[in-house]
């Protein structure tokens, strides 16, 4: 445009999105939380239930799983929905359904040796999605910033504690995506 005196303003390029919003902590945390949800998903996506099918193995090959009802109520999973996921998990023999001894009615879920060995190989991925999201970051850096992220997550949840993880996912609309087939996917509830 012109000015009244007919010389022209002055043209400023205007700043990238990022370079705008470089100072606004939610579009970080967002932009590293996506970063962080591709990379995990990745990571875990050939196994059955994906990040779910994750979840549900490594309470199992911890001893975290009292009943298959326990552990879908502690995931936020649907009741069916676990049945499915856990029908999917025992027939690529990652997990057995077997009898509590306190409670001939209750299964208790245990991780085979091969879901047990299969862990520890999606743990090192999930390492490695994890440090291709810190990479800028040098390892002093990384520690410090895994020891702040940990002390405001603990006195966040502290003094607003979420009714569980997964109505948290929620709230955010950042439930992470699982493979499977249409008929059966797994979602929570």
């Amino acid at each position: 445009m012109d000015n009244i005196d007919g010389r022209g303003d002055e043209v400023r390029e205007a700043p990238t999105c990022d370079e705008a919003l470089a100072d606004d902590l939610g579009w970080g945390l967002g932009m590293i939380f996506r970063a962080y949800v591709k990379a995990a998903h990745a990571a875990v996506a050939d196994l059955p239930g994906g990040p779910r099918g994750y979840q549900v193995l490594s309470a199992a090959a911890h001893g975290m799983v009292g009943s298959q009802l326990a552990l879908a109520q502690h995931l936020g999973v649907d009741r069916t929905v676990m049945t499915y996921l856990l029908d999917d998990l025992e027939t690529a023999k990652l997990i057995e359904r077997r009898p509590d001894p306190a409670d001939r009615r209750a299964r208790r879920i245990v991780a085979t040796r091969r879901g047990a060995e299969l862990l520890t190989i999606l743990n090192d991925r999930l390492r490695a999605a994890e440090a291709y999201v810190l990479t800028p970051l040098d390892q002093e850096a990384r520690e410090s910033f895994r020891a702040q992220i940990r002390l405001l997550a603990t006195q966040i949840e502290a003094l607003d504690p979420p009714d569980s993880p997964c109505d948290l996912a929620q709230e955010v609309e950042a439930e992470l995506p699982t493979p499977g087939r249409a008929a059966r996917s797994v979602r929570s509830h």
